[in-house]
């Protein structure tokens, strides 16, 4: 069961890391359309980005999904971490409407909203953080 346990962090560790950085790219395509740049290359990178961070996450929830099968429902803290997890998983839903946006010359918002946005992630990953290694519930 520990290489499983391995298996979910490592994934989650990459599923993560594209939530951290695909709204930066978001960040850089405004910042080049407003300087009139050719930001082409940025959607193309969005777009990888983001399937690679959703099969992390497909494979994170899978691993997740046996460690919970095998231990069982352990807690009030579990269910809390559940729901911040899902809310990370909309967040992640959120940032492919803004590449699709983005693929069509439609994206609004500032380079200072995206900005904003790009803390959402951890803003979601710090109570995530805490139901697991503290399970305060």
């Amino acid at each position: 069961m520990l290489w499983l346990k391995t298996f979910h962090i490592l994934f989650v560790m990459a599923w993560v890391a594209g939530l951290f950085y695909l709204p930066r790219i978001l960040v850089h395509f405004v910042e080049a359309d407003s300087a009139g740049e050719d930001n082409r290359r940025l959607v193309i990178m969005a777009e990888k980005l983001f399937w690679f961070s959703l099969l992390m996450a497909a494979i994170a929830l899978v691993t997740g999904l046996g460690l919970w099968l095998h231990y069982g429902i352990a807690g009030d803290w579990l269910n809390a971490k559940l729901v911040f997890v899902g809310l990370l998983i909309g967040y992640q839903l959120q940032t492919y409407s803004y590449i699709t946006d983005m693929k069509l010359s439609q994206l609004d918002g500032t380079s200072l909203f995206f900005r904003i946005f790009n803390e959402g992630a951890l803003i979601l990953v710090i109570p995530i953080l805490i139901f697991v290694v503290v399970k305060p519930l």
